[in-house]
């Protein structure tokens, strides 16, 4: 892996080098655009508006627009804003995780502690696995500044960027149901159903299906084999009618799913 920032975290008085790393990477299948024609790759350029010609990238820089005119900003001043925070992860609270809602969650990073900081690198860990509490931190990354929550997993201390609240956007607008529409017997027969359901989280045991059946696809273009595959068809909305005994026939199939699976295990 190759790390995408360095400088320190910081808690207290305390600093930690470290190196970040990005945690995820894309396994999506890789697509070019091509001319219909020729099939040849479509190439993307950078035009002037004011000479319609292609600018080297070497030649364009970042502008700011004040009033009618544009600041140019260097790569430079981005640091010359506030050098210390350019440089920091610097945790500002500590809070219970529950009360953090997923919907923040943006993108995860691995922290590696420099040689010299192995001992108080292990001292964080240590200290958020037992105080069961995960650190809120303000960082700058690629000139822009970020929330995230700092907590052990495993042997490694993540960094999981989140969203400020303000990029988050109000449900003011959408048409939602009120609880009292569902009916007892239906909550019943849904918790019921949930139980039936219920497992440890395994992360391992879910695949990424469609990417498969998409591959396999290609191949067989590739080889010439014709492709045969039938009309997706819309999921027919259950009638409020029919709610209970829909729940009831899907307990009586996972009841009957879960039955068979023990048989296999035994």
């Amino acid at each position: 892996m190759r790390a995408i920032w360095s400088g320190a975290i910081s808690f207290g008085l305390v600093n930690i080098p470290v190196k970040v790393y990005s945690a995820t990477e894309s396994v999506k299948l890789d697509f070019d655009m091509l001319d219909k024609n020729d099939l040849s790759p479509i190439r993307y350029a950078r035009i002037s508006t004011g000479s319609d010609k292609e600018i080297p990238y070497q030649d364009i820089v970042k502008g700011y627009k004040w009033d009618d005119r544009y600041i140019i900003v260097e790569n430079e001043d981005f640091e010359k804003a506030s050098p210390e925070k350019t440089k920091t992860i610097e945790i500002v609270d500590f809070v219970d995780e529950s009360e953090i809602d997923s919907i923040l969650y943006e993108k995860p990073y691995y922290l590696e502690p420099d040689k010299t900081a192995q001992r108080p690198y292990a001292l964080l860990r240590q200290a958020l696995q037992k105080s069961k509490k995960v650190g809120i931190a303000l960082f700058v990354f690629r000139n822009k500044q970020h929330i995230g929550v700092v907590k052990p997993s495993g042997d490694v201390v993540v960094l999981n960027q989140i969203r400020f609240t303000d990029q988050i956007r109000s449900t003011e607008e959408l048409n939602l149901p009120m609880d009292k529409l569902s009916k007892g017997k239906e909550l019943e027969m849904a918790l019921a159903l949930i139980e039936q359901s219920s497992s440890e989280f395994n992360p391992q045991k879910y695949k990424d299906e469609y990417s498969r059946a998409l591959l396999e696809m290609i191949e067989k273009k590739a080889k010439g084999k014709p492709i045969k595959a039938g009309k997706a068809k819309q999921p027919k909305p259950t009638d409020n009618n029919q709610l209970m005994n829909m729940l009831k026939a899907s307990l009586a199939k996972r009841k009957k799913e879960r039955s068979q699976q023990k048989q296999i295990k035994k």
